[in-house]
């Protein structure tokens, strides 16, 4: 899997309910850490459309992890957003732990999540070296927090194209839809052009069954050559 910017693999990584202050190429499956899940809190089960940094060619895109071949893809222009994130590099699979620390930072902070949290991954596990990987863990923001930890980086997600699909159940099962999404991408004449993003739309510790997870996976894309 390979795009201009590298190839990306996914993680697994569940929302954090907001707190209130006034490659067909094959795929290397990550496993899930689980341990990331007791870094959730216990809120309510929380959907972000987000209306104000997207905009759908195609309303009600979901699909089911039980048949990822058939998800449902379409695509949409996705808006310039800001967010906050820590820069990690090394085992994606150790990307839980970076989230745990993420969302503490957070909490000391008066950085104020605006949506979903997610995942950018730059880098092949196929291709680069394990220690080289690179990634990010992220929370949108509406703003630039102003008193945040010198750890905490703030960037924006570029303006962009972008394939997507929304699919529901477990996050662990999401690296079964991506096949689906390069082989669309290839019938279109696209070619991926960006890190690849998941967002984590509902709050695991908040639903009764893991089919009630929904993950939206975009992949940024230009014509290819």
């Amino acid at each position: 899997m390979s795009s201009t910017n590298g190839g990306i693999l996914p993680m697994q990584i569940p929302m954090k309910n907001p707190r209130k202050r006034s490659r067909p190429p094959l795929l290397l499956c990550i496993l899930f850490v689980s341990s990331a899940c007791a870094a959730v809190g216990t809120g309510r089960a929380v959907g972000v459309r987000e209306a104000s940094a997207e905009i759908p060619t195609t309303p009600d895109i979901l699909g089911s992890l039980d048949a990822p071949d058939a998800a449902p893809t379409s695509w949409k222009e996705r808006l310039a957003a800001s967010y906050v994130y820590l820069e990690e590099r090394g085992d994606y699979r150790d990307l839980g732990d970076a989230m745990r620390r993420l969302l503490n930072l957070v909490e000391v902070s008066d950085v104020e999540p605006s949506g979903a949290p997610f995942t950018l991954f730059f880098d092949d596990p196929g291709e680069v070296p394990v220690q080289e990987l690179r990634a990010r863990v992220c929370i949108p923001v509406g703003r630039r927090p102003v008193d945040a930890p010198p750890a905490l980086g703030f960037d924006t997600l570029p303006r962009a194209m972008v394939l997507y699909t929304r699919v529901r159940g477990s996050y662990a099962d999401v690296p079964r839809v991506y096949p689906t999404l390069f082989r669309a991408l290839q019938e279109r004449g696209w070619a991926a052009a960006g890190p690849i993003r998941e967002s984590y739309l509902v709050n695991p510790s908040s639903v009764a069954s893991v089919e009630e997870l929904i993950t939206e996976v975009q992949i940024p894309w230009t014509p290819a050559r």
